[in-house]
């Protein structure tokens, strides 16, 4: 997804009425040619159906995305959890921070501006660091066409979702791709 004109103020409206209330969230938007759609629907905690418990421990995640609420939606669940979170804004500051820092794992969105999420990925797999080129990466990706979304594991990545996703799908997923790359603390 890329970022429209008025996307910024309407998440400022949408992040303000959330935190007034305390309530979790569910927000899906579309940005298509020239329209945007926004559908909000914010459930009362005494309605959400699955909570995630947090059994990995302090993890330290990379979350590579450029729009704005699915940076919100994906650091908001990762802190949740209790996990540490650092944005990158596109693929090139991605692999900026891989070089600089350690993480367990990556959120790495497939479109991004400046360097799309497939090569960072690629870039990623080509440090010379054992500890770098083989850290956990999950494609976020709109696209979803049947058998595409396969291709982004043959492209080195560990996993992929869908958006938009389900909080319990994104833990259950991070889970078993630390599990497969044995980098559970």
């Amino acid at each position: 997804m890329h970022n429209h004109p008025k996307e910024g103020k309407i998440m400022v409206i949408y992040k303000q009425k959330i935190k007034e209330k305390n309530y979790s969230y569910k927000f899906e938007s579309l940005y298509n040619n020239r329209s945007i759609f926004f559908s909000l629907k914010v459930l009362h905690p005494l309605d959400i159906y699955i909570m995630v418990t947090n059994k990995l421990g302090a993890l330290k995640v990379l979350i590579a995305e450029d729009n704005e609420i699915n940076k919100l939606i994906a650091k908001t669940m990762l802190n949740q959890w209790g996990f540490s979170t650092v944005i990158a804004k596109d693929g090139e500051e991605a692999v900026m921070q891989v070089e600089q820092h350690d993480f367990d794992c990556i959120l790495m969105d497939i479109h991004m501006p400046n360097k799309d999420g497939i090569t960072a990925t690629r870039d990623i797999r080509n440090m010379q660091d054992p500890s770098k080129n083989s850290l956990p990466i999950i494609a976020l990706t709109s696209n979803t066409q049947l058998g595409v979304n396969n291709k982004y594991l043959e492209l080195g990545m560990d996993g992929y979702l869908s958006k938009p996703f389900r909080e319990v799908e994104l833990y259950n997923l991070i889970e078993v791709v630390l599990e497969n790359k044995k980098r559970l603390p």
